[in-house]
């Protein structure tokens, strides 16, 4: 058998190799990790030249078609999750590539978010921070979140999971997307809200939408100018969503109280990106998907998918 070669892309934590059997492929399989992002697709093209087989970890590497077309070997290309919205899905299959992909046991996102809020209104590493740095004692009084009135856009599976969690801190939920209707948000035991209504009304605005071209600048200018001045805003779905000038104008002018964000339109976050000056945003690395137990689980099912495909078999998770 022809000996393939196999990329895994942006391992950033140096793991990919240490929680799956990829021994297992050893045998037919050459893997290289790449554990920095390309600078540009053109890197992109030129490493991944002689590669059958890439493994992507969500959308850290986009695959649009004129990547493909720089990409003749390519064969089978898996990510992370059973969606990703930058791969040009009919690029693929004009290609001939196969795309695969990988399932979740759990969705780590919305205790992250949580995490998220009680930062902004609690403070808990900023003033962790001020006490390792040796200052005498606190300075920031926190608000309580028991009472509040959280906003969810987007009332599915992260966005239930979300409710859930919030109605145990003792706050009030309300929710609105698109095609959400007051019988879903009953039957979810949250109150059903407008988009208008949800940012007029909420103390903490949390987006828990899927990216798509009809998400793309779902929460824009006018949105932000709705929200209290005590109001937050929380974004670990995906950056796009939120327009980003219109949030840094708000922050930098405290229209509203602050942000946290997990997830922003171009990653990683440049160094020099004005988001990083802000006192009011509490920002993360896009940590919402990334734990141990989660990538244990994405890499072991590309090694299952690759084992599959190599021998001849269907993809166990076939997406185009």
């Amino acid at each position: 058998m022809t000996r393939l070669r196999c990329a895994i892309l942006d391992d950033y934590f140096n793991i990919a190799l240490d929680v799956a059997d990829w021994p297992k492929l050893s045998d037919r399989i050459d893997v290289t990790v790449f554990s920095h992002p390309f600078t540009s697709e053109q890197a992109a093209a030129n490493a991944l030249a002689d590669f059958e087989i890439v493994c992507a970890m969500r959308e850290r590497t986009a695959f649009p078609k004129s990547l493909f077309d720089s990409l003749p070997k390519l064969k089978l290309l898996l990510t992370s999750g059973m969606r990703n919205a930058s791969i040009d899905m009919e690029a693929a299959k004009a290609k001939g590539v196969a795309i695969g992909g990988t399932q979740y046991s759990r969705d780590p996102t919305a205790p992250l978010t949580m995490g998220l809020i009680l930062e902004l209104t609690r403070g808990i590493g900023r003033e962790n921070a001020r006490m390792h740095a040796g200052e005498p004692w606190q300075t920031f009084a926190g608000v309580e979140i028991e009472g509040l009135t959280l906003g969810i856009v987007g009332l599915g599976k992260l966005g239930s999971k979300m409710a859930g969690i919030a109605k145990a801190f003792g706050m009030n939920v309300i929710a609105w997307s698109p095609n959400l209707t007051p019988e879903k948000c009953k039957a979810a035991g949250v109150g059903y809200a407008t988009k208008e209504e949800l940012f007029a009304k909420a103390d903490i605005v949390t987006i828990h939408v899927v990216l798509s071209e009809r998400s793309r600048g779902l929460v824009g200018a006018a949105d932000l100018a709705r929200m209290k001045p005590t109001a937050f805003l929380v974004n670990t779905a995906r950056g796009p969503i939120v327009d980003e000038q219109a949030l840094l104008e708000a922050l930098q002018q405290r229209k509203i109280a602050g942000a946290g964000l997990d997830v922003f339109s171009v990653e990683p976050l440049p160094v020099d990106h004005p988001f990083r000056k802000l006192d009011n945003l509490v920002l993360t690395p896009h940590l919402g998907y990334a734990t141990e137990d989660g990538l244990r689980i994405h890499y072991g099912q590309m090694v299952e998918a690759i084992d599959a495909w190599t021998r001849g078999g269907e993809l166990p998770r076939k997406l185009a």
